[in-house]
C-alpha cells in the first residue's frame, strides 16, 4: 500500500513538472482608450500572476489551453484562452471593455409649461442629486490628480468584508486591493502622491513668498532652487502645508533660509 501511494505521488509530481516545463513566458498587451497600468492578469489554470505596466504590457507564464483572466476596476473581466498560434507567436493582445452603468428608464410624470415659476412649483425634483441612487459612482470632494486616481483605484474598498449567506457569515476578500498591497503598487503610489503634494506646496510657497523672502538675502537662481528643495525636505513641511497659514509659512521660509546659508558657509570653509 505504501509503495502504491509513493508511486502515485511520484507520478503526480512528475506530471506537474512536465506540465510546467511546457509553459513559456508570453508577452501580453492590453488595449484600451483609458489607463491600462496596474491591471491584474491571472493564469487561473496554472495559478500564475502578473500586473500590467504603464503601457499595458505584461509577461505571464502559460501554455496551450491555459485561461488568462484580466481584471480591473474600470474594465469588464476578460478571459483569454491560450492557443497554439499564441505560443508560436509568443505574444497576444487583449481588447478591454470599459464598465458602464445603465440608468433605468426615466418616466416624466408632469408636463412642463415653459413658465419657470409654475414648473418649479409643480416639480418633485430634489435639489441635490445622489450619485449612488442613480448607480453612478459620485465624488464630491476636490478633483483628484492622475496619481491620486491611480492610488484610489488601487486601494479602493476594504481588504476584507463580512458576507452573509444561507450557511452563515463568511469573510470575503477584496482581491484587487489585496494584490496591489502584496505587489507593492499601493505603497509605491502613496509615495508618488506624497511627493506630488510636496511639489505642489513648494511651488505655491515659492510663487507667493519668494519675492518677500529674498528682499534682503539674495541667491543665484540655481541656489534658490536648491534652497526650496532644502525646505521641502524638512520633516515639518507637510504639516506646514496642511495648515495653510501665511504667517507660519513666512517664518518657516525665513528660518530655513538662515539654516541653508549657514550650511553653505560651513561647506565653503571645509
Amino acid at each position: 500500500m505504501k509503495r502504491i501511494s509513493a508511486l502515485c505521488f511520484f507520478v503526480a509530481f512528475t506530471t506537474t513538472l512536465v506540465l510546467n516545463a511546457q509553459r513559456k513566458d508570453l508577452n501580453g498587451q492590453l488595449i484600451a482608450d483609458d489607463e491600462v497600468e496596474g491591471l491584474h492578469i491571472l493564469n487561473k489554470t496554472a495559478s500564475k500572476y502578473a500586473i500590467s505596466k504603464e503601457d499595458g504590457s505584461f509577461v505571464i507564464l502559460a501554455k496551450v489551453s491555459d485561461t488568462i483572466v484580466i481584471s480591473g476596476i474600470k474594465y469588464q473581466v476578460q478571459e483569454y484562452v491560450i492557443t497554439q498560434s499564441t505560443i508560436d507567436l509568443g505574444s497576444f493582445n487583449v481588447q478591454l471593455i470599459e464598465k458602464t452603468n445603465e440608468l433605468k428608464e426615466v418616466i416624466v410624470g408632469k408636463i412642463l409649461t415653459g413658465s419657470l415659476q409654475s414648473d418649479l412649483e409643480n416639480s418633485d425634483a430634489k435639489t441635490e442629486i445622489n450619485f449612488y441612487d442613480l448607480g453612478i459612482p459620485g465624488y464630491k470632494g476636490k478633483p483628484l490628480t492622475q496619481n491620486e486616481r491611480k492610488l484610489h483605484d488601487a486601494d479602493a474598498g476594504p481588504t476584507g468584508a463580512i458576507m452573509g449567506g444561507p450557511f452563515g457569515g463568511g469573510v470575503g476578500l477584496n482581491m484587487h486591493k489585496l494584490l496591489n498591497k502584496i505587489s507593492g503598487r499601493t505603497k509605491k503610489l502613496k509615495t508618488i502622491v506624497a511627493l506630488d503634494d510636496k511639489e505642489r506646496c513648494i511651488t505655491r510657497l515659492r510663487r507667493e513668498y519668494e519675492e518677500a523672502i529674498f528682499q534682503t538675502d539674495t541667491l543665484a537662481e540655481n541656489l534658490k532652487n536648491e534652497y526650496f528643495y532644502f525646505c521641502q525636505e524638512d520633516e515639518g513641511f507637510k504639516s506646514l502645508c496642511d495648515e495653510n497659514n501665511d504667517l507660519k509659512a513666512i517664518e518657516f521660509l525665513q528660518s530655513k533660509l538662515k539654516a541653508y546659508n549657514k550650511n553653505r558657509e560651513s561647506v565653503t570653509k571645509d
